[in-house]
């Protein structure tokens, strides 16, 4: 997949495409089926797929200090766009004065000038340009006017649930990771470089990975969790993972901090991925080591048994 930051550099004399447009947050089940559709349809018409998306969150630059949770790092929504079968990734930097750019500019300077759109592919409630003013219908009316055309993708919907980034993200701020999970067709993942902690788990007889994550990170609501721990190169680890402020020891910092289970070894300064499986338990505080000892036992054993 060939990637450009900004659509100035898409190359000269790209050919005709299908072209998808959106910030496609988490790559969830929707989109999955929006940007399958825009893959199949240029594959069916002869041309190339490409993804348009935007850094940072559009929120971000219109409503400052509203950006919302992030549900996957630009990298990893690079990964997963990737792996639908897209030919290119445009990102594009979304800037206060992109932002101010009209409905009619936007598709004239991107959809047509630089990417050739034979076809558009977009959801049913996809808006664009200054103020949002863009809607499907004036995409369908400017594409006669420009020459392309525009299909619509229906949202995704299971069980009377319509599947979208904001929903997906209510799940994780609730600490439902298997409703999230659900949603994004695979587990919900927070990543993060490892920094040394108060090394209490080390001396509990549990060390922990202390992940430093994004300030945006999605990360689950306070609680204890069965995830697996990603390492490039390495076969995925079990752990139980404490988010929360370590309440027993009147923590104030919040923390997601991970025991990764049959595992010995010096994980500092690495980069790690938690996929989040389950949801084990609120955190608690406890009175005395005792007690939580046998409880971070009995959450290991419930860790082991829900990752089989």
């Amino acid at each position: 997949m060939q990637r450009w930051r900004g659509y100035d550099a898409v190359p000269g004399g790209w050919g005709r495409s299908v072209v998808t447009i959106g910030v496609f947050d988490g790559v969830h089940k929707g989109h999955q089926a929006t940007i399958g559709h825009a893959v199949a349809r240029a594959r069916e018409l002869g041309v190339r797929s490409v993804v348009v998306t935007f850094d940072p969150h559009p929120a971000e630059v219109v409503r400052p200090g509203s950006h919302p949770a992030v549900l996957t790092e630009p990298a990893r929504k690079a990964e997963l766009i990737e792996a639908l079968g897209v030919d290119a990734l445009c990102v594009v930097p979304f800037t206060p004065e992109f932002s101010r750019l009209p409905a009619e500019a936007f598709v004239h300077d991107i959809l047509v000038e630089h990417l050739h759109a034979t076809l558009v592919v977009v959801g049913d409630n996809f808006r664009f340009g200054h103020r949002a003013a863009g809607d499907v219908a004036l995409l369908e009316r400017l594409g006669r006017a420009f020459g392309f055309a525009v299909e619509g993708a229906p949202l995704v919907a299971e069980a009377g649930t319509v599947f979208s980034s904001t929903y997906i993200r209510a799940c994780v701020a609730a600490g439902d990771v298997a409703a999230a999970a659900a949603a994004l067709g695979r587990p919900h993942r927070v990543e993060g470089v490892v920094v040394r902690g108060d090394q209490r788990g080390r001396e509990l007889g549990y060390p922990t990975a202390n992940l430093l994550t994004h300030r945006y990170t999605a990360v689950p609501a306070d609680g204890v969790y069965a995830a697996r721990l990603i390492r490039r190169g390495h076969p995925p680890l079990a752990a139980a993972v404490s988010v929360g402020t370590n309440p027993t020891f009147s923590g104030r910092e919040r923390r997601v901090e991970a025991y990764a289970l049959d595992f010995s070894g010096d994980l500092y300064g690495e980069r790690l991925a938690l996929d989040f499986v389950a949801h084990l338990r609120e955190q608690r505080k406890y009175d005395a080591i005792e007690p939580l000892l046998a409880q971070i036992a009995e959450d290991v054993e419930r860790t082991r048994r829900v990752l089989g």
